[in-house]
C-alpha cells in the first residue's frame, strides 16, 4: 500500500528500510489512524524517521507522494505553474478597500474552494479576486491582500492574514544540509559527551536515599551526590576580523551553544592564523595578549581543540616569518599550528566557507595538510563528523 511513499522517501535521502515500511503497515492495520491525512502524516513520520535531521526531507517527500508527482522538487510547481505566481505587481490597497474584501467564511470553505480553483484554473492570473495568482484580492496566491487566505509561493509573511501556507516546511531548520543555527549546533555538540559526577555533593540522590533509609529500618537517611556534568574539556580558538566578519552570526551561535553544552570550555581569539600570541577578548588589544606557548603548557592533552576560521589568507602568513598582516611574526603561522596539533591529539578545524571553495584557496590546502586533513564545514553534517572524530 505504501510502496510509493517508501520509494519517494528513499529518493529524498531519508534512510528507511523494509522494517519501517512493515511497521507502518502494521500501525495502519491495527487502526492507529483511519481516514485522517494529518494523523497519518504524524504516524508515518514517527515510524519512518529515526533522526530529526531528516524531518524536513520527510515533509518534502510526503508532500510529493500525496500529490502523486514523481519529481519532488516540482511538486508544488506541477500543481500551480510558476508563471501564475510570478510577482509582476503588488496592489496597494487602502483600509477602506481592505474592509470591503470578504473572506470565504471559514477554513473548510477556504480549502474546498481552493481545490475547485486548482481543478478549474487554466492560466495565470494577476490582480484578480478569484483565481490563484499574484497581487490581487483572491484568497489564493501571493503578494496580494485577503483577510483569510492560503499563501502560495510568497517569500515570507506580509499582512499576517494567511490561515494556511501551502509550501510551508515545518522542519526545514533540522536538515543537516542547511546552515547551522544554535539549536542544530547543540544537537551536533551532544555527540561529544562524556558524563561524570565531580565536585561537591549538591544533588539529591533518590535511589541511594531509598536504599539507605531501608537499611536504617525506615529512619530517613538523606543521600546527596555531585551534579552530573559533561566532563569533556574543550579548547576553542576563534578567528576574528577581516573575512571572518561575514560569519559573525554563525560563530556567535557556535560559541553560545558550546557554552551551554560544555562545563569545561576555554576560548581564545586569533586573526587569520595562530601565532605567538592569542587574546581572551575579540578586541585583541596588544596589552592583553597571552603567549600561545603559555596556552599550550596550561592545558593538558585531554582537552579537545576546536579551531573556527575560514583559513583564507595569504600563504605567506603560514609559510614565512613576518608574513602576518598585523605584526612581524618571528615564526611562521604553520609552525604554531604544528605545535598545537602535536600538543593536542584531538583537534578539528571548522570552516564556515563551503567545501567547494577550499580547493581554490592555497592557504586552506596548506592548513589542511598541517592538521592532517581534519577540516570540516560548518554544516550540521560537518559539525557532527567533527564531533565524532574528536570523540575517538
Amino acid at each position: 500500500m505504501f510502496i510509493g511513499l517508501f520509494e519517494t522517501l528513499k529518493r529524498a535521502g531519508v534512510p528507511v528500510s523494509l522494517r519501517e515500511l512493515l511497521d507502518l503497515h502494521a500501525a495502519v492495520e491495527r487502526g492507529v489512524v483511519f481516514a485522517d491525512m494529518e494523523a497519518f502524516y504524524q504516524v508515518a513520520r514517527t515510524v519512518m524517521v529515526k533522526d530529526e535531521r531528516y524531518f524536513d526531507r520527510f515533509d518534502q517527500a510526503f508532500a510529493a507522494w500525496v500529490t502523486g508527482i514523481e519529481d519532488m522538487d516540482a511538486a508544488i510547481e506541477a500543481l500551480i505553474p510558476e508563471d501564475w505566481l510570478r510577482r509582476e505587481f503588488e496592489k496597494q490597497l487602502s483600509d477602506e478597500e481592505k474592509a470591503q474584501i470578504k473572506s470565504l467564511g471559514g477554513l473548510e470553505q477556504l480549502i474546498d474552494t481552493f481545490k475547485k480553483r486548482l481543478q478549474e484554473q487554466q492560466k495565470r492570473h494577476a490582480g484578480g479576486n478569484k483565481w490563484v495568482g499574484t497581487g490581487g484580492t483572491s484568497p489564493f496566491g501571493a503578494y496580494g491582500y485577503n483577510p483569510e487566505g492560503i499563501r502560495i509561493g510568497q517569500e515570507g509573511s506580509r499582512h499576517r492574514r494567511a490561515v494556511k501556507v501551502w509550501d510551508e516546511r515545518r522542519f526545514r531548520d533540522y536538515d543537516d544540509n542547511l546552515e547551522l543555527g544554535t539549536r542544530n549546533i547543540k544537537m551536533a555538540l551532544r555527540r561529544l559527551r562524556k558524563f561524570a559526577r565531580q565536585g561537591a555533593a549538591e544533588e539529591f540522590d533518590v535511589g541511594s536515599t531509598i536504599r539507605e533509609t531501608a537499611k536504617n529500618a525506615g529512619l530517613l537517611n538523606i543521600q546527596m551526590r555531585p551534579e552530573r556534568h559533561n566532563a569533556v574539556k574543550i579548547l576553542l580558538f576563534l578567528d576574528v576580523g577581516g573575512s571572518m566578519d561575514d560569519h559573525i552570526r554563525i560563530c556567535e551561535e557556535l560559541f553560545s551553544a558550546a557554552r551551554s553544552e560544555f562545563k569545561h570550555l576555554e576560548h581564545y581569539y586569533f586573526h587569520n592564523c595562530l601565532y605567538e600570541g592569542v587574546w581572551r577578548n575579540n578586541a585583541r588589544r596588544g596589552s592583553e595578549r597571552i603567549p600561545t606557548m603559555e596556552v599550550l603548557h596550561t592545558y593538558g592533552a585531554d582537552y579537545q581543540v576546536v579551531i573556527v576560521g575560514d583559513a583564507a589568507m595569504s600563504p605567506y602568513e603560514i609559510t614565512h616569518s613576518g608574513g602576518s598582516v598585523e605584526h612581524f611574526n618571528d615564526e611562521p603561522g604553520g609552525v604554531w599550528l604544528k605545535r598545537l596539533a602535536e600538543a593536542f591529539p584531538h583537534l578539528a578545524w571548522l570552516n564556515p566557507m563551503p567545501p567547494r571553495s577550499w580547493e581554490y584557496t592555497y592557504s586552506t590546502q596548506l592548513i589542511k595538510e598541517i592538521i592532517a586533513d581534519r577540516m570540516y564545514p560548518m554544516t550540521m553534517e560537518g559539525l557532527e563528523t567533527a564531533m565524532r572524530q574528536l570523540a575517538k
